[in-house]
């Protein structure tokens, strides 16, 4: 799950999900990505367990699995800030 975190366009999907359900399309044409990264993207995260599929009719939408998700990365973001301010050499 942590490696799947740490990939920036995975973060992104995860964000555009917290504000609900999302198609395929719909996430390339919001992030700019093409369709098959995207789609290598969601195939991690669903295997990591942090997004659902629904399928409605010929559609499959995408959304967080657990919205306490979008608080997990709050939190790591916050960390990483703290850390990155207190650091005394590089």
């Amino acid at each position: 799950m942590a490696k799947s975190l740490g990939d920036e366009n995975r973060l992104k999907i995860l964000l555009l999900l917290g504000d609900g359900k999302k198609s395929v399309s719909r996430i390339v044409e919001a992030l700019e990505l093409s369709q098959p990264l995207v789609s290598h993207h969601l195939k991690e995260l669903r295997r990591t367990l942090l997004v659902n599929v629904e399928r409605k009719g010929p559609f499959v939408y995408y959304g967080l699995s657990d919205p306490e998700i979008l608080s997990i990365i709050a939190n790591l973001n916050a960390v990483a800030l703290k850390l990155l301010k207190n650091r005394q050499t590089f």
